[in-house]
């Protein structure tokens, strides 16, 4: 074999690894939020926390998230949504999914995690995202107090929103910290590619 059928070979599987990379982010599903500061479109990772990628799309395809607002903004650290209405009133949600943080995704800036309470396995609707690296909501070890955060997806577009978002004032609102004096409203979240075939999260 001569040195150009090597490189022309070498740059051939080069250029097809290329393709396959391209093919796969583009079959990951994503979707829109739409708010009233600015759309923001999110990638999800199935592969890494298949029930929190279900649970969440499940969600959006119910068209709950309409209406519903940003409740929790903080910063420099993130901002939380997708549990509460315009008058602070909690929407009913489904059966809390189990705890998936250990996938090997981190709290990084732009990253979607799921919100819950102190137990690990209570993440219902709420999510959150991250305006910096929370390297200390991370998975460390499978104990409630180290189990983390799961994260699910990253922001490809619209991360100036993201950051705009976390520069509303705030207030206190009767038990409610942080919560924006101007109402941020997520108008909708539409699946732009993908993910309406997943399986319902178990």
């Amino acid at each position: 074999m001569t040195l150009k059928n090597t490189v022309s070979k070498l740059l051939l599987g080069i250029l097809l690894l290329g393709v396959i990379s391209v093919s796969a982010a583009a079959d990951l599903p994503r979707v829109e939020i739409e708010t009233n500061q600015g759309n923001i479109t999110l990638e999800l990772y199935p592969e890494k926390a298949p029930k929190t990628v279900a649970n969440f799309l499940q969600y959006v395809n119910a068209d709950f998230y309409k209406g519903t607002i940003f409740h929790r903004v903080i910063n420099n650290f993130m901002i939380q949504g997708g549990g509460f209405t315009r008058d602070m009133m909690e929407k009913p949600t489904n059966a809390p999914i189990v705890n998936e943080a250990n996938d090997g995704l981190l709290n990084e800036l732009g990253t979607i995690a799921m919100a819950r309470t102190n137990e690990p396995d209570s993440a219902t609707a709420q999510f959150f995202i991250n305006l910096t690296n929370n390297q200390f909501l991370n998975h460390v070890y499978p104990s409630p107090e180290q189990m983390g955060y799961c994260v699910f997806g990253k922001v490809i577009n619209g991360l100036d929103v993201v950051k705009k978002i976390g520069l509303t004032p705030t207030l206190t609102i009767g038990g409610f910290a942080d919560v924006p004096v101007k109402a941020v409203i997520i108008k909708s979240i539409e699946v732009i590619n993908g993910g309406s075939t997943l399986p319902t999260p178990k």
